[in-house]
């Protein structure tokens, strides 16, 4: 950790053992009780696609999955043509995810894959997951979880109904400062939260992709493909899920406002919402698509009566901490460090100094998955609500969130209820 004084840094420095505790835990053990690899199945990430690839390194950076069959599109011979750039044998790249499923279904159980990740656009997500739930197949997807909130809350009742593991990969919530933030939250080091200022701030949209038929672009801005919203439910979801999963408050009502600044398009590109908890606190989230020069700018910040916390994804292994009358300190990731909480320090893969970012992350999420698939596979009964990864109830949550911010800024920024039965603590 270091603490700052006006232009004075102090570090601590923390002897380094031979092997971090997570690389160990997963050298000692891979998947107990399963003591293999997990084998992986995808939908998407054909040629070009940026998020699934994403998801296939992210699942094997720590070599407990391995990707062995995939939809890589819903063209036969462009998955066919996909496959051997994951090496994935030729008669394990389906033409689609029904027949994915299919033939997985029957293969031997020592054969088969074990879980289905869902990187496509999002107004496929719904049948994709919900047909590898009915299957028997634990679920990876990406987010928004659905189409719509209707979509979500079928999706839930189908997962309930099954005792598959079902994860949202806000991948944002992998971070192992998130998770050390997080714990000092819940321990109530930041005492009763007052404020969540949590932004995402890009500017890749500023011009008009979509007519160059950009293929990101294209279907994100596309309301029959991304769905009621653009940049509230593209990037503002990630910034709402950060401030929910670090605090654990309750959201009781929302104001939103959400406009498109690029003459033409169909969905926002710019948006800001007001959130008042449970607690009293209040909160802002706001997203941006057309902010010249801003990449991917995921910010939160976190004030409580005893402190205030920041961290920014763009610097993602510092967290700042402050109180009135006190040196600012900086939280470096450093898993050997004592001011570590245990949930962080085992998110690390590397010594202090070394810097991790959004593979670790995603990778992070994938963990904690993997852990309850073993749990699963052994018998021993998941509790979702518990879940260090995002459920499919923080994707209930995420498109409830979507619905109210839109019908609050076509009601000309009124209030409305953000709290859905199913929001977890």
């Amino acid at each position: 950790m270091y603490a700052s004084a006006g232009n004075f840094t102090i570090g601590i420095s923390c002897p380094e053992p031979p092997l971090s505790t997570f690389l160990a835990k997963i050298i000692m053990s891979l998947n107990a009780p399963l003591n293999r690899k997990l084998r992986m199945g995808i939908v998407g990430g054909g040629l070009g696609s940026f998020i699934g690839r994403v998801h296939t390194v992210a699942a094997g950076l720590d070599n407990r999955s391995e990707l062995v069959a995939g939809a890589f599109s819903s063209n036969p011979e462009r998955s066919r043509n996909s496959a051997p750039g994951y090496g994935v044998d030729e008669s394990r790249a389906y033409g689609s995810y029904e027949a994915m499923l299919d033939a997985e279904s029957r293969l031997p159980e020592d054969q088969r894959i074990d879980f289905v990740s869902v990187t496509t656009p999002n107004h496929t997500h719904f049948e994709i997951a919900k047909a590898a739930v009915e299957a028997g197949f634990n679920v990876v997807c990406d987010k928004p979880m659905t189409f719509d909130l209707d979509q979500a809350e079928q999706l839930l009742k189908t997962v309930e109904n099954s005792d598959v593991v079902f994860a949202l990969t806000h991948n944002y919530t992998g971070y192992p400062l998130v998770r050390q933030a997080r714990e000092m939250i819940l321990g109530g080091e930041l005492g009763e939260i007052n404020a969540i200022r949590s932004q995402y701030i890009q500017g890749w949209l500023r011009d008009k992709l979509e007519d160059d038929d950009q293929k990101q672009a294209s279907w994100r801005t596309d309301p029959s493909k991304s769905g009621a919203a653009g940049a509230f439910g593209d990037i503002a979801t990630h910034a709402y899920n950060l401030g929910r999963f670090m605090t654990g408050v309750l959201p009781e009502t929302v104001s939103c406002s959400l406009k498109s600044f690029v003459e033409g398009r169909k969905l926002d590109d710019y948006g800001t919402a007001v959130i008042r908890y449970e607690n009293g606190a209040l909160g802002t989230v706001t997203a941006s698509q057309i902010s010249h020069g801003r990449e991917n700018d995921v910010e939160i910040e976190i004030d409580g009566t005893k402190g205030s916390l920041k961290w920014r994804q763009e610097n993602p292994n510092e967290l700042h901490y402050r109180q009135n009358g006190k040196a600012h300190q900086i939280y470096t990731r450093d898993p050997n460090a004592p001011y570590m909480h245990d949930t962080a320090a085992a998110s690390c893969r590397l010594p202090s100094g070394h810097p991790e970012a959004f593979f670790e992350a995603f990778a992070n999420v994938y963990a904690a998955a993997f852990d309850d698939m073993a749990k699963r596979a052994e018998g021993t009964t998941i509790d979702r609500k518990k879940s260090l990864y995002p459920s499919v109830h923080d994707g209930v949550e995420g498109m409830y969130f979507i619905q109210q911010c839109v019908a609050s800024s076509q009601d000309n920024a009124a209030w409305l209820p953000l709290k859905h039965p199913v929001a977890r603590v």
